[in-house]
């Protein structure tokens, strides 16, 4: 069974399948935008067009500028929101054609056989996953041939703290095993057709109201 995959979808996947399938597959539902995505896709606007093109920081933004200036005065050519893709068989591809799994990192900047990656995060900074970094370093290696090692982080504006990772080319194998598990679960729902739902606490803000375990919000 073929499919193609994102970070952000195989996390839907992997949080629930059931919505998964409702939202993605038979597209019952729509999940709709919250206060805080929105406010972090401002964020994430705002981000980009400063280190990007030098555009000035709205008042109530300012605050990140000290951390985004260390990213305007690194050297190396700058990507803000670059868009890539990846074959099934690991390659670069267009982010829009031909590709297995698609992303878009928030600022990639490329100095000779080194990269900086970097993911703005609005939210909490309590339980940080480092897998979408891991995620965007195989489509680097894949679309860069000349980098040779990445340094990573999720930066989280709100909070001024930053999670670094460190990868190599010699690290891919291994990056990729951290998505092998859930991309074989995912593989196996939609051969079999199965989704079960997986109920959570958050229940209540899921769009899928035709599931058992939706509750109204309280």
């Amino acid at each position: 069974m073929n499919f193609t995959w994102s970070y952000s979808s195989l996390k839907d996947f992997t949080n629930c399948p059931k919505q998964y399938q409702e939202v993605k597959v038979l597209k019952n539902f729509t999940k709709k935008a919250t206060p805080q995505m929105l406010y972090g896709t401002e964020v994430h606007k705002a981000c980009e067009d400063y280190v990007g093109e030098g555009k000035p920081l709205a008042k109530n933004y300012e605050r990140f500028k000290p951390v985004l200036d260390v990213f305007v005065e690194m050297e190396g050519t700058k990507y803000p929101e670059h868009q890539m893709g990846l074959d099934i068989e690991g390659k670069a591809s267009a982010y829009g054609k031909g590709y297995w799994v698609r992303g878009i990192v928030d600022l990639l900047i490329i100095d000779g056989d080194h990269a900086f990656i970097v993911d703005y995060k609005t939210g909490s900074n309590k339980y940080p996953d480092p897998k979408q970094l891991k995620l965007m370093a195989l489509m680097t290696f894949a679309h860069f041939p000349q980098v040779l090692k990445i340094k990573a982080g999720l930066l989280f504006v709100m909070h001024n703290s930053f999670l670094a990772e460190e990868y190599t080319r010699d690290d891919v194998d291994k990056l990729w095993d951290f998505f092998k598990p859930d991309l074989e679960r995912l593989k196996i729902s939609y051969e079999n057709d199965t989704w079960q739902a997986n109920p959570t606490p958050l229940c209540g803000w899921c769009p899928v109201t035709t599931c058992e375990f939706y509750k109204e919000k309280r």
